[in-house]
């Protein structure tokens, strides 16, 4: 008898109707952080709708790493619509409540944009080792079909793999709380809340920590010791300036994505400082990244400067007139 109650408990599993997400609780400053992420919000969906605009539309830019710059955008804009406007809801609705399924979603969405970011970084990376390292078969390596295919591959696997993770949450019990102290359906969080077991969801956390935080920066630190033996073989300094300017960009938003995660690790242990450096260090980085390739890339710079005199020229006709 006692075996069969054990049985029927372990079979039976809890799905609670809501979760309740804390976000910022007792924070006397919070209506200020919140006018803060909707400013990066705006800047955000803008910068990011310009330079996807720019890329379409303009047949010069359709290159290698100008795809690689076209996914990364399509991420950023993806990853803010799926983390900041939750967020506003809870401050403009008081709303601390998600339902079960969209928690999920949320959880789902955010996690697939952000792991398309990272291997984003990843091929630009590449494509950066390949232009210094191997100039004359650069073409012949990395070309539109490489990149169009490697992309694909990127957003087809990382799906599969969010939508693995997600659906084997739906075996756990959550009937020892259902309150998330995060800012969003965190599945680190999420993973402390069952009462059965979650052994298999703990591995798959492990792996999917150690594919997408642990081996995208050390792919990159290894291609840029590769470009950095390479520019050591040049023997002028405008040389090695020139290769090295064209890999700024790349540097900047890598240093504009992982900084903010390492700062995490040293952040205060309380739940608020937790929650503000960590929210930060997924609002930001889709903030800057628009901003960086603008600011250093002269043909964007350049596209960009044709298109504002292109429209003031009919002004300045009219006032002269």
């Amino acid at each position: 008898m006692a075996a069969l109650v054990a049985f029927s408990m372990n079979i039976s599993i809890v799905h609670p109707e809501y979760f309740f997400i804390t976000g910022l609780t007792g924070t006397p400053y919070k209506t200020y952080y919140y006018i803060f992420l909707f400013i990066i919000y705006f800047i955000t969906v803008i910068g990011n709708s310009i330079v996807l605009l720019i890329i379409a539309l303009e047949r010069s830019l359709h290159s290698p790493m100008y795809i690689g710059v076209f996914n990364l955008a399509l991420a950023d804009i993806g990853e803010t619509n799926a983390l900041i406007p939750n967020m506003m809801k809870i401050f403009l609705f008081d709303s601390q409540y998600i339902s079960y399924n969209a928690c999920f979603a949320n959880m789902f969405f955010l996690n697939v944009f952000i792991t398309v970011q990272t291997y984003t970084l990843v091929v630009l990376a590449f494509d950066r080792f390949i232009a210094i390292c191997f100039p004359l078969r650069y073409h012949a390596i990395v070309n539109i079909k490489f990149m169009s295919i490697v992309f694909s591959v990127i957003w087809a696997f990382n799906t599969c793999m969010v939508t693995l993770t997600t659906s084997l949450m739906t075996r756990l019990s959550f009937c020892n709380s259902n309150v998330v102290e995060s800012w969003y359906c965190d599945y680190g969080i999420l993973l402390w809340l069952p009462c059965n077991d979650n052994s298999i969801n703990n591995l798959l956390s492990i792996l999917i920590e150690a594919f997408f935080l642990v081996a995208p920066p050390f792919f990159i630190v290894l291609s840029y010791v590769g470009i950095f033996l390479a520019l050591c073989k040049i023997t002028t300094w405008e040389g090695r300036l020139k290769a090295l300017k064209t890999c700024v960009s790349h540097l900047l938003v890598v240093g504009s994505f992982f900084l903010p995660i390492i700062c995490i690790l040293f952040a205060s242990p309380t739940t608020n400082a937790r929650i503000i450096s960590g929210s930060l260090s997924f609002a930001l980085p889709p903030m800057l990244n628009p901003i960086i390739y603008v600011l250093s890339t002269a043909k964007i710079k350049d596209l960009i400067r044709k298109m504002l005199n292109n429209r003031s020229a009919p002004i300045r006709g009219n006032i002269s007139k």
